[in-house]
């Protein structure tokens, strides 16, 4: 589906993500072709594993070669609920019927609006979760898109519950199951705010009653018909109840002089406010030779980082290069870094770790030295979440060398153990539910570009350089802070470029220290590895991520029905 087709109304932007990504139809073969024919000795490992059966090998193959983008071609769409249909105790009515009628005695409340229709099975589904956990308050689904002709155009496959996604972009939609007493302790849907009535609830909800109140159950629980329906209020209107949504959610945390801005396709940024003065920055900065990457990392800080207070400090790892041990006594000699010897076998998180205790800054920024900076509001984009008292890590969108995406935040189980966000897709792609424009939550975010404040690092122990010296030292912490309270959070507004272990070189011994950290992480953290709250079960793991769906396709299931539980 092209955005362009989409009618000219703020109702439909948290579609127009559609049209990102790779090029579409015979544009796609041509270009796909012509990078081909200029790279012969890729083309022809691609070949080969195809040749040996190696279908998911060769797949990624072309992934990195050709580029990413959306494949989701959805099933036929599913039966509607008839108008029988439907589940004792459960009302289906829209925001306008609420505030006329009140709740109803229903226990159970479906909220809908124009155009959305619930799917078959969708009503059993959502009482049988209700019932199953007492604690819940409020319930959403997936939904499929159709066109104009009834066709499946786009699943809609969405991630659990996420305030920060929610007010930056509407990924949850209007159909949401309520209890009856939950919707009447609110006060019922906000008359002001056409068209946020469901995302407003559910974020006052989750202030109230705490984010596990509001859940995600993983199946197709309605259908959604854009060119069928005409919104209900003016553009204006619906874009100003964003905007009052994003307010009101900025005002109950207590923040005062945040700012809302307004982005693409109605994507919202939440800038709040510094400390005053804001704190120390510490920039850590691994390295070992390799003076050409080196260099360009550090002169990218110092000329591209917006922040009053900051110091680099670079961690020499038995650097022998003459030119190398030049620029380091350089470094120290103008005072532009300092510089912490790290000798030994290299060990990633305990450099890190030695140059966290010796840093200075309350807020610490991990970067490895193949990232460069070019956009100088990048650090000022992280710390604005990191600095918040429920954040814990907070990464940035990385580039490769090819001017496409290497970070988006880190999806847990992707590939039988952790993968890249949106890896390979064009710098600009909006991402799936526009999540590579919006700050959202994430399960990790790699520490090529990671910040974190000072206190929270320490008190989860920092990097754990036993377990995880190189690889998975980033996920882990994450996972810790998660464990202590933090959230991590992916910020799309952080920009810059990394050419991904452009220092580092495999070798036989380094292959078996892989593997060994790879047992561990897989001990550590295996039950994680079966479902990432923060990525759906539809899409197919065997491939990047948000490129295809698993065979089969959503589904109105449950957990009764051999489907996911909510989450």
């Amino acid at each position: 589906m092209r955005p362009r087709a989409l009618p000219d109304h703020p109702a439909f932007d948290p579609l127009r993500f559609a049209g990102g990504g790779a090029p579409a139809g015979p544009a796609r073969w041509r270009a796909g072709a012509a990078i081909l024919a200029r790279h012969p000795g890729a083309t022809l490992a691609i070949a080969r594993a195809l040749l040996s059966g190696r279908r998911v090998r060769a797949r990624n193959l072309a992934l990195a070669l050709l580029g990413a983008g959306h494949r989701l071609r959805p099933a036929e769409p599913p039966e509607h609920a008839t108008a029988g249909e439907g589940a004792p105790g459960l009302r289906v009515a829209t925001a306008a019927a609420l505030a006329a009628e009140g709740p109803g005695p229903a226990p159970l409340v479906l909220l809908t609006a124009a155009g959305h229709r619930p799917a078959a099975g969708a009503a059993a589904a959502i009482t049988r979760a209700f019932a199953a956990d007492p604690a819940l308050q409020a319930l959403y689904g997936d939904a499929l898109v159709l066109g104009p002709d009834g066709a499946a155009l786009l699943p809609l496959l969405r991630p659990a519950f996420d305030p920060d996604f929610l007010c930056a972009t509407d990924y949850v939609g209007p159909v949401v199951a309520f209890r009856r007493e939950a919707l009447a302790r609110l006060g019922g849907p906000a008359p002001d705010l056409p068209g946020a009535e469901a995302a407003d609830l559910l974020l006052r909800l989750g202030a109230e009653a705490g984010e596990g109140a509001v859940r995600h159950l993983p199946a197709l629980l309605s259908t959604w018909a854009p060119f069928g329906a005409a919104p209900e209020a003016p553009a204006e209107a619906w874009r100003a109840a964003r905007r009052t949504l994003a307010q009101r959610a900025l005002a109950r945390s207590g923040i005062a002089g945040a700012t809302v801005e307004a982005g693409p396709d109605g994507v919202q940024a939440l800038r709040r406010p510094l400390p005053d003065p804001p704190p120390r920055a510490s920039l850590i900065v691994p390295t070992r030779d390799r003076v050409d990457l080196l260099r360009t990392c550090v002169e990218s800080l110092v000329a591209r980082t917006d922040w009053p207070d900051l110091e680099i400090v670079v961690c020499d790892n038995d650097s022998r290069e003459p030119a190398t041990l030049a620029y380091l006594d350089a470094l120290r000699r103008s005072g532009t870094a300092r510089v912490l010897p790290c000798p030994g076998p290299f060990n990633f998180a305990a450099m890190n770790n030695r140059a966290a205790e010796a840093a200075g800054g309350d807020l610490l920024v991990f970067v490895n030295n193949d990232v460069e900076a070019f956009r100088p509001d990048w650090l000022r984009r992280m710390a604005e979440e990191a600095l918040r008292p429920a954040v814990g890590a907070v990464g940035a969108k990385l580039l490769d060398a090819e001017g496409r995406i290497q970070h988006g935040g880190i999806v847990l189980g992707t590939g039988g153990l952790v993968t890249h966000a949106h890896r390979h897709f064009p710098a600009d792609a909006p991402g799936y539910l526009h999540a590579l424009r919006a700050t959202h939550r994430v399960a990790a975010v790699t520490a090529a570009c990671l910040a974190v404040e000072r206190g929270k690092f320490l008190a989860v122990g920092g990097f754990d350089a036993e377990a995880f010296g190189v690889d998975f030292n980033d996920v882990d912490l994450c996972l810790r802070l998660e464990a202590a309270g933090y959230r991590t959070l992916m910020v799309p507004g952080a920009v810059l470029h990394h050419r991904e272990a452009a220092s580092r070189a495999w070798s036989e011994p380094a292959r078996a220290r892989h593997a060994a950290e790879v047992a561990r992480f897989r001990a550590r953290w295996g039950h994680r590895l079966a479902a990432d709250p923060h990525y759906h079960p539809g899409f197919d793991p065997r491939v990047g991520t948000h490129a295809r769906l698993r065979h089969g396709g959503p589904r109105a299931r449950g957990p009764q029905d051999g489907g996911a539980a909510p989450r």
